[in-house]
């Protein structure tokens, strides 16, 4: 009964509670290092991260670096999250990596399985998106706001609705700052 109760993480969580949102985002990076996970450099975090799992949750949750969070996102550390470098997250997004086996009649929730969910550098989801075990969503890809993501998701394209289907192909182009402040796509910027 007590192998779902993490001391480290809930003190830190009491810290981060503590914390306005939209400020100190540095800091709360900080606070999920000193609790234990994995977040490479540049990572910022603008609200609270609501973390579940049984076992040891820390290994299983890779951050790469200049990843962003905004708030109230939920990840299931029931299977590993590896998230890539880059990689924005929007309002209360859900990773869940722990789901049931279909069982008989009598209770169709059968035994737990957990399954890894991956997240490919450049990737944005949207707010409120679901990703479901075992989804990998590829390099640059776009999961829009409230979609609930079933399987993998491909390089480069735009995903939505429930469950999500491809919106759009994406071309992989590079985008370089202008000094007036517009971005534009560095194969139109010569």
């Amino acid at each position: 009964e007590l192998d779902g109760l993490h001391p480290r993480y809930l003190i830190g969580q009491v810290l981060l509670k503590l914390l306005p949102p939209y400020s100190l985002i540095r800091m709360r990076m900080r606070i999920f290092r000193w609790v234990g996970f994995q977040i490479g450099h540049g990572t910022a975090f603008s609200g609270n991260l609501n973390i579940t799992g049984i076992g040891n949750i820390y290994k299983r949750l890779h951050i790469g670096h200049n990843c962003y969070f905004n708030v109230d996102s939920t990840f299931d550390l029931s299977a590993p999250i590896t998230i890539g470098n880059e990689v924005a997250i929007g309002h209360e997004a859900i990773l869940m990596t722990n789901t049931h086996q279909l069982g008989p009649a009598e209770r169709r929730a059968g035994p737990l399985e957990a399954k890894p969910i991956y997240i490919d550098n450049g990737a944005w989801l949207g707010a409120r998106c679901i990703i479901l075990p075992g989804v990998t969503v590829g390099k640059g890809a776009i999961v829009a706001a409230g979609a609930v993501v079933t399987k993998d998701v491909e390089p480069n394209t735009i995903v939505g609705g429930v469950p999500a289907k491809v919106i759009k192909e994406l071309d992989d182009g590079q985008w370089v700052s202008r000094p007036v402040g517009q971005w534009v796509s560095q194969s139109n910027s010569s």
